[in-house]
């Protein structure tokens, strides 16, 4: 079966929190805190009638990078508590997941990231000629911010679990 996916862009990073697999869960999950995190994403919300993390479930996302701002849109594919929490970006464009294991007395906790097929054709549709370099910048900020939200989360988590 040929793969819907570029190995160029997916990336995937590890980091161990000391803290329970359903700590991290219920962190990583709790969208509206995704600011707190990551270097890109400023905000999220869950779209009416969603509340929480289920297969489905629609949220709103808020960007920036340097100047640029934009929002999206995107769609839980996957709510296992507490294994994996994974949605896809603008229908099928980018798949970001967070995937959770126990490891020692705390947890692994993994963040990957994929420009599917539909990526590759949404950026050439609204970028042009550019979509090659804007994907290019997508993936340098993917391959930066990954191991810094996962440092992020870590510190939240375990600043939270001393308190």
């Amino acid at each position: 079966m040929q793969s819907d996916v570029n190995p160029r862009f997916t990336y995937s990073e590890s980091i161990y929190v000391d803290a329970s697999p359903q700590k991290v869960w219920d962190v990583v999950t709790d969208i509206e805190r995704t600011g707190e995190w990551s270097p890109i994403c400023r905000a999220c919300w869950w779209k009416e009638p969603a509340t929480g993390p289920e297969v489905g479930a629609w949220f709103h996302g808020r960007n920036q990078a340097g100047d640029q701002v934009w929002e999206t849109e995107s769609q839980v594919v996957a709510a296992e508590e507490p294994v994996e929490f994974t949605w896809v970006v603008a229908g099928n464009a980018v798949r970001w997941s967070y995937t959770l294991a126990p490891e020692g007395n705390g947890s692994s906790l993994t963040e990957s990231w994929a420009v599917q097929t539909a990526g590759f054709e949404m950026f050439a549709e609204i970028f042009g000629n550019d979509a090659e370099a804007q994907l290019e910048m997508r993936r340098e900020a993917a391959l930066s911010g990954i191991p810094a939200t996962l440092k992020a989360i870590k510190g939240v988590i375990e600043d939270s679990e001393r308190d």
